[in-house]
């Protein structure tokens, strides 16, 4: 099948009414409820892509014999649609989950899916739930792409059938109160990732094994946990669901490379383009935790922040672990940490200009502003 040719079919569905759908949109929270609609695309070994579906949001039938319940076979992505002062409701940097979404396919043995289609899956859940897509500020609807491996089989190979669906969530502000910067914890016992495993995938497993170091990161008054390559113990790889940036007293960022351990995160892509636009010198290099307090203790790292797709930039006030202890004190949340927040929010709503061409309108302005 070509696959321009393969359409949705679309069983219209309200589960909630009116009154009660724009309640939960007045304060949505993050991840609690769920629109009237969910994507469902079926992949077989043999047949390829088929049956796209705009189904009733609900569970989905799975045997339990299904590969991703015994050996974790999945992957996911996350992105928001937002809507702007216009009406018009716009995604960010859809082909770029797409590209992202392949890549942790190829990783997990698991089929790609064609970027057309991803887009379009998206494009047809967003159409089919504009109503959704909060008009409050700093709301905007969380999309949650995933693709699991759902054969009937118990032997450990890839495999042979799996389903790809989208379900979305309308989220608030991340922050309550304004953007607070948050003290991080250095885990020192587990390791998010070694070397040829699967740490520059967006697989479950990943964040699953990031828990139980989250669990102890609050236990020490931290909001958020960051992890080291597992062969130095010094070297910084990532936060538990999000890249890492310092920012030094010249203006020059400074972040993880993309060495197979951490996520090629697109905010941290986007916040790359835009920092270097203004002629930020980037660094993307090895960071060591050396470097990050020897720099606090010196003058010459003057800002933290940590950056993805649920809260864009959250800055980091301090690094703590047992015998460490390095904060920025009311020097956080820093002025470029904030100053590139503000811009790449604005691309995302409508305030400013999107000059690399990263938003992709899927309601036009005369259309949304109609629902």
């Amino acid at each position: 099948m070509v696959m321009t040719d393969l359409q949705f079919t679309r069983t219209e569905a309200q589960r909630l009414s009116d009154a009660e759908r724009e309640a939960i949109l007045r304060d949505p929270g993050f991840g609690n409820h769920f629109t009237d609609h969910m994507i469902s695309i079926v992949w077989t070994k043999d047949a390829g892509w088929h049956d796209a579906e705009v189904l009733p949001y609900g569970p989905i039938p799975m045997d339990p014999a299904s590969s991703v319940l015994h050996y974790g076979q999945e992957i996911f992505e996350g992105l928001k649609a937002y809507r702007r002062p216009d009406g018009s409701v716009v995604t960010f940097r859809p082909d770029a989950n797409a590209r992202r979404l392949n890549d942790s396919a190829r990783r997990l043995a698991l089929p790609e899916i064609p970027e057309e289609l991803f887009v379009a899956a998206i494009d047809a859940l967003v159409s089919a739930d504009a109503a959704w897509v909060p008009s409050g500020e700093d709301q905007s609807l969380y999309l949650r792409p995933f693709l699991i491996a759902d054969e009937s089989f118990l032997g450990v190979r890839a495999a042979e059938r799996a389903r790809f669906l989208i379900i979305a969530s309308p989220a608030g502000p991340y922050f309550t109160g304004g953007v607070q910067p948050v003290s991080i914890w250095l885990s020192d016992e587990h390791s998010r990732a070694g070397r040829g495993g699967t740490g520059a995938a967006k697989c479950g497993g990943n964040y699953a094994a990031s828990l139980l170091p989250q669990q102890v990161a609050a236990e020490n008054g931290c909001q958020q946990v960051l992890f080291t390559d597992s062969a130095t113990d010094d070297t910084i790889d990532e936060l538990g669901g999000m890249n890492l940036f310092l920012v030094r007293s010249d203006g020059t960022l400074v972040t993880p490379r993309l060495n197979g351990n951490i996520l090629d995160g697109i905010t941290r892509r986007s916040l790359i383009q835009l920092a270097r636009d203004r002629g930020h010198a980037v660094e993307e290099r090895e960071v060591t935790v050396s470097e990050w307090r020897e720099g606090v203790e010196q003058g010459t790292i003057t800002e933290a922040f940590a950056c993805g797709t649920a809260a864009v930039i959250t800055p980091i006030r301090s690094l703590k672990g047992v015998g460490l202890d390095i904060d920025f004190g009311d020097r956080a949340p820093g002025r470029l940490t904030m100053s590139l927040r503000e811009e790449l929010t604005g691309i995302q709503f409508g305030a400013g200009e999107d000059r690399h061409g990263w938003l992709h309108v899927v309601v036009p302005a005369t259309e949304g502003a109609t629902r």
